[in-house]
């Protein structure tokens, strides 16, 4: 059972939206949230924390701005495409910085490899999305 799938599908105005590429991206959205809140708490019980404090600070703004995205797209009575285009670009922006800085400590931490992926996952959805949407 897919919940995303279902609410976006059965929601009483109907839009041309490519509801695969949106439930896919909102999907991508909330679960990139949670695994950069998991991985920002985990890397605040590492050890050297003070090394990961660029990584944690990145972790919460990607989560932060995931789960807007995610709750944006979810809306579907009043959609402004051009608010779309600029809250997937922001991101796709957000989630390449974090998933970047993950990748440089995922050979010492599991768990930033794991948000590294989830951060690539979600970016590829938003960009996927985005292209669906015309022009604003």
């Amino acid at each position: 059972m897919n919940h995303v799938q279902d609410m976006l599908t059965t929601h009483p105005i109907e839009r041309q939206i490519d509801t695969v590429a949106l439930t896919a991206c909102v999907e991508a959205c909330f679960a990139c949230a949670q695994t950069c809140t998991a991985c920002a708490d985990a890397c605040l019980g590492e050890p050297m924390v003070q090394q990961l404090v660029h990584c944690i600070g990145l972790n919460l703004d990607c989560a932060d701005i995931c789960e807007v995205t995610g709750r944006l797209l979810s809306r579907q009575t009043t959609i402004d495409e051009s608010l779309w285009q600029h809250q997937l670009q922001a991101c796709l922006i957000v989630c390449g910085l974090c998933g970047k800085e993950c990748e440089r400590h995922a050979g010492m931490h599991e768990h930033c490899r794991v948000c590294a992926q989830a951060c690539r996952q979600c970016e590829e959805a938003c960009n996927r999305l985005l292209q669906t949407l015309p022009m604003a």
